[in-house]
C-alpha cells in the first residue's frame, strides 16, 4: 500500500510539472464587437519566450499601433511565471464580420499557432460625451483640416492645400503618423518642403487652438467638372489631462490613440473659354512674357549661333508646349535643347522654360527668321492673350553662294552664264583599252574540287555537335522562358523609342519592358509583378536601394503619365532613365 502511495504521489507530482511546462500562446482582444469609429487592441500572449513571431495578416483593418511588446517574469510560493505579450492597435476598414487569424511562433523547435477569433464591426457608435472620458476628450480637443485656396478655378489653373493640425491648449500631442495619403489622381501636384513644425496660435470654430502645418501642396486641375480632393488621415498619440494629480499639484496625463481626418474636399472646375481661344492655343494658363533672342546676328557659313525660344512669368509652366521656331530651309537646325527654370511656391509656379536651336548657316546671304507668336489664357482679365516677336535677319558674311534659291534672300545673279569647254573636260575616258588573256584551268583535281569533295565529311560532326546543343538548349524550358523574356524587353524598349512623342503608347511599351526584364532576371509570373514583391527580390539579389527606388520610380512615372501633360523631352528622359536602371540592375544582381 505504501509503494502504491508513494508511486501516486510522484505521478501526481509528475503531472502537475507537465502541466506548468506546457506552453500557452493565445490571443486576447479588448471587445469582439466595436463601432467602425472604435478601436481594437489585439494581445498575443504566450507563458514561454519563443523565436520567429509571425502576425497575421490583418485584413480589412488598419494598424494604427504596434507592435507593442512586454515582457514580465514574477515568483509566487517559489513558482516562477513568466508572460510575454505583443499588442496591436487596430482601426477597421469596413463593416462586417471578419476573423483575426492564426499567429504563430517558434518555442523550443516546435511551431505554436492561436486560435482564431471573429470580431464584428457595426455601424458607427455614439461615443459618450464624457469630460471624464480620454476618448471623447481627444475627438473634442484634436482636428486636422484642409483648407483649399479656390474651390471654384480654371482648368490648368493652380489651387493650393494646407493640411493644419488644431490642438486645444490643455491638450497635447506626443507623436503621430501618416495612415492615408491623397493621392491627387485629377492634379498635377507638388508638395512644399515644410523645414520644421512651428507651432502658431489661431482660432478654430471661434475658440483659442495651438496648431502646426504639417503639409502644403499645390494643384492643378488637370479635368473639368467635380473633382475630389481625398482626404488625409494621421494616427496620433494625444495627451489628455485627467483628474487626479501628481505629488506637486500637477494633472496627470493619460495617452490615447486617435484617427483624424481632414474630410473629403470638392472643387469645381471650370473650362477655359472658346470664345476668343486661338488655334495655336497649347493650355498656358497665368501671366507670362515671351521672346525670341539670338545669340549673334553676323557670322560666316558653318559658323553656328543660338536661337531661344523663352517663356517666362507664373502659371503652369511645365504643362504645355512652346511654339516652333521656323527658319529658312538654308539654315541648318538642330534639335533643340528644353531647359526649365521653375520654382513652386504657395503662389503656384514661377520662371522660365526655354527651347535653345542650334543654327548653322551653309550659303552667304540674308536669312530672315519670321516672327513667331505665343498665346495664353490670362487669369487677371479672363480672356486670351498673344504676344509675338520680332522679326530676326540673320547676315552671313562670307561663304559659298546659293544662286536661283528660292528659300534665300541673299542677292544673286540671274543672268545666263557661258559654259566654258576646256581641252581636257574627256580626260577620265580611256582611249587604250588594255586587253589580257585568261588561260582556262580544270576544275578535276583543282583546290575547289577537293574542298566540295571533303566538305561534307567536315561538317558531318558539326552537325552533330550543334544539334546536340540544340537538344540542351530546347531542354532547358526555364532558361528559354527567361530568353524570351529578354527578347520581349529589348522588343518592348524598342516599340517605346518608336513611340517617343505619343505619351499612351510610349508609357504602356515602356511598362511592358519593365515588367518583361523583372520576369527574366527573377524568374517570375506576371501575377506576381507586385511593386513590394519586386522590391523585396531586387533586394534579396544584392541590387543597391538606390537602383531599387529610381526603378520603382519609373514604373511609378509609367502609372502617373496617363493623368499629367507629358512632353516629347521628358518622355526621352524616361527614356534614358529606364536604359540606365536596367543596366545598373544587370550590373549590381547576384
Amino acid at each position: 500500500m505504501k509503494l502504491i502511495k508513494h508511486i501516486s504521489i510522484l505521478f501526481l507530482v509528475l503531472s502537475t510539472s507537465l502541466l506548468s511546462a506546457q506552453v500557452k500562446f493565445e490571443t486576447k482582444v479588448s471587445k469582439k464587437k466595436l463601432g467602425i469609429n472604435e478601436r481594437l487592441r489585439v494581445d498575443f500572449q504566450m507563458n514561454k519566450d519563443g523565436d520567429n513571431f509571425n502576425p497575421p495578416n490583418f485584413d480589412n483593418f488598419t494598424v494604427v499601433g504596434g507592435p507593442n511588446q512586454s515582457v514580465s517574469t514574477s515568483w509566487i510560493n517559489g513558482k516562477k511565471s513568466f508572460q510575454k505579450t505583443y499588442s496591436y492597435f487596430l482601426a477597421p476598414k469596413k463593416r462586417g464580420s471578419f476573423p483575426i487569424k492564426q499567429a504563430t511562433i517558434n518555442v523550443d523547435g516546435q511551431v505554436y499557432k492561436t486560435s482564431p477569433i471573429t470580431i464584428t464591426v457595426t455601424k458607427a457608435v455614439d461615443k459618450p460625451k464624457n469630460g471624464d472620458n480620454a476618448e471623447y476628450l481627444a475627438t473634442e480637443n484634436i482636428h486636422l483640416v484642409a483648407e483649399v485656396s479656390n474651390s471654384n478655378p480654371y482648368l490648368n489653373e493652380a489651387i493650393t492645400v494646407v493640411y493644419k493640425l488644431y490642438v486645444s491648449p490643455n491638450t497635447g500631442v506626443s507623436n503621430w503618423r501618416e495612415i492615408d495619403n491623397p493621392k491627387f489622381d485629377d492634379f498635377w501636384s507638388q508638395n512644399i518642403d515644410i523645414k520644421g513644425l512651428k507651432i502658431l496660435n489661431g482660432t478654430y470654430k471661434g475658440e483659442d487652438y495651438r496648431y502646426v502645418v504639417l503639409r502644403k501642396s499645390v494643384l492643378y486641375p488637370q479635368k473639368t467638372g467635380k473633382l475630389d480632393i481625398e482626404p488625409l488621415s494621421l494616427d496620433i498619440t494625444v495627451d489628455v489631462p485627467t483628474k487626479r494629480r501628481d505629488i506637486f499639484g500637477g494633472r496627470l496625463m493619460t495617452q490615447v490613440h486617435r484617427t483624424v481626418s481632414a474630410g473629403n474636399r470638392t472643387i469645381n472646375v471650370k473650362p477655359l473659354p472658346e470664345t476668343g481661344k486661338p488655334l495655336d492655343f497649347t493650355g498656358a494658363v497665368g501671366e507670362f512674357n515671351f521672346r525670341l533672342m539670338t545669340s549673334k546676328t553676323e557670322l560666316n557659313a558653318t559658323e553656328s549661333l543660338q536661337a531661344k525660344v523663352e517663356v517666362s512669368g507664373k502659371g503652369n509652366l511645365k504643362l504645355f508646349e512652346l511654339p516652333k521656331l521656323n527658319v529658312p530651309s538654308s539654315l541648318e537646325v538642330y534639335e533643340p535643347e528644353h531647359k526649365e527654370s521653375v520654382r513652386t511656391n504657395l503662389a503656384g509656379m514661377q520662371g522660365s522654360i526655354s527651347d535653345s536651336y542650334t543654327i548653322v548657316p551653309q550659303y552667304k546671304g540674308k536669312y530672315p527668321i519670321p516672327s513667331i507668336s505665343f498665346s495664353y489664357f490670362d487669369l487677371k482679365t479672363e480672356s486670351y492673350k498673344r504676344i509675338s516677336s520680332e522679326e530676326t535677319v540673320i547676315d552671313v558674311l562670307e561663304g559659298p553662294s546659293y544662286a536661283n534659291s528660292d528659300n534665300n534672300a541673299a542677292t544673286s545673279s540671274t543672268g545666263k552664264q557661258p559654259v566654258l569647254l576646256s581641252n581636257d573636260q574627256f580626260a577620265f575616258v580611256k582611249t587604250e583599252a588594255n586587253l589580257v588573256s585568261k588561260k582556262s584551268t580544270h576544275f578535276f583535281k583543282s583546290t575547289a574540287f577537293w574542298s566540295s569533295l571533303l566538305a561534307p565529311f567536315l561538317a558531318i560532326p558539326l552537325a552533330i555537335a550543334f544539334r546536340r546543343k540544340k537538344a540542351e538548349r530546347d531542354a532547358d524550358v526555364v532558361g528559354n522562358r527567361l530568353r524570351k523574356a529578354d527578347r520581349l524587353a529589348k522588343r518592348y524598349l524598342g516599340e517605346a523609342k518608336k513611340s517617343l512623342g505619343q505619351k499612351e503608347a510610349f508609357y504602356v511599351a515602356l511598362e511592358k519592358a519593365l515588367h518583361n526584364y523583372l520576369k527574366a532576371k527573377l524568374n517570375i509570373e506576371t501575377s506576381d509583378l507586385s511593386k513590394d514583391k519586386i522590391k523585396i527580390l531586387l533586394a534579396e539579389r544584392q541590387v543597391d536601394p538606390s537602383t531599387i527606388s529610381e526603378f520603382d520610380n519609373i514604373l511609378e512615372s509609367c502609372e502617373l503619365a496617363r493623368y499629367t501633360p507629358i512632353t516629347t523631352v521628358t518622355m526621352q528622359q524616361d527614356y534614358d532613365k529606364a536604359a540606365q536602371t536596367i543596366n545598373l540592375i544587370d550590373r549590381q544582381i547576384r
